[in-house]
This record gives C-alpha cells, structure tokens and sequence, in this order.
C-alpha cells in the first residue's frame, strides 16, 4: 500500500484488505478522498478497484469472503472522456471495525485508462478540496444536507458541472 494510504488506514483496516487482497489472489488499487485531502477519517468510505480476467469469479470470492449476495453488486458504466468501461460496484460494511468500502470490479483490458483516469482526479485545486470539505462537513457532522444533495454536491465539483461518470444499470 502506498505511504499516503497506509497511514490513514486503522491496522485492522490494513490487515483487512491485505486478507481480502490474499484471498481473491488479486491487488487492490485505492482511488477517491482516501488518496486526497478530502479523506475524512470514519466517514468516508473507501473506494477500491479490483482488475481481473474474470468479473464473475472474482465477484463470487467477494461475495464468499465478505458474506455478501451477487445482487450486492451491479453493473456499472465507467465514462472516461468518450469510452465507456464496464464492470461492477458493490459494497460493504462493517461498522464495528469502521470498514465502509466501496468496490469497482473491472476487466483487466479496462485497467490503464481506469487507473489513468483516477490518477489525474487525485490532485484537486485547492477550492474544489475545500468546497468538498464544507460539504462533507455538512452532510457528516451537521447533517443538514441529505445525501442526495451531498452526491449531486459532490459530482458538480469533482465532475465537469455535474457530468455523471459512473451509472448503475439494473441487473
């Protein structure tokens, strides 16, 4: 795990993403506020991508290791400049061990240009990093925005004017 990464997380988080990681013998690549200014600390969830050859597998060994259903994960389209990359979103939650884990499962053939794309999502202008801040704050702690209006916030700053990037499609 990067450096930046490993000193947000608990240990029992690190240990928990090292076993999963161990477990469906493929790496996890962290992406969102946990590689960014914006991480709020048990609030936030964290975002991870899982590139395999095999979507349907790998989602079986989530769904096993995390005592999830399959319907717990659904399709996604991914929109990066003009392409549209597939894959699958799911997530988990432990709320005792403060694990809130959003999970993005793409085929191997998607990984460069995901990859790519969140890369250069990491480095916000500073106003955009305190604008999400305000918003987060909030949503978090004041609870006086609900959270569609904290998602719809959230897309306009990160997102050209709100464009949506991710779309869930029913499976």
């Amino acid at each position: 795990m990067e450096d930046k990464i490993n000193k947000r997380l608990t240990e029992y988080q690190k240990d928990f993403f090292d076993k999963l990681s161990v477990y469906i013998d493929k790496p996890i690549y962290f992406y969102g506020s946990i590689n960014r200014n914006d991480y709020l600390p048990g609030k936030s969830d964290i975002d991870i991508d899982i590139f395999t050859d095999n979507e349907s597998s790998t989602i079986s060994m989530l769904c096993t290791y995390l005592n999830l259903n399959k319907s717990s994960f659904r399709k996604s389209l991914y929109k990066i400049n003009s392409k549209m990359v597939y894959g699958y979103k799911g997530n988990y939650e432990d709320e005792l061990n403060n694990i809130k884990v959003e999970i993005s499962i793409y085929n191997n053939k998607y990984k460069y240009i995901v990859l790519q794309d969140q890369e250069d999502s990491r480095i916000l202008p500073l106003y955009v990093t305190i604008l999400l801040l305000i918003v987060k704050f909030l949503f978090y702690n004041l609870g006086v925005i609900s959270k569609q209006t904290y998602a719809k916030c959230k897309r306009y700053l990160m997102n050209n004017g709100g464009e949506l990037k991710f779309i869930l499609v029913d499976n």
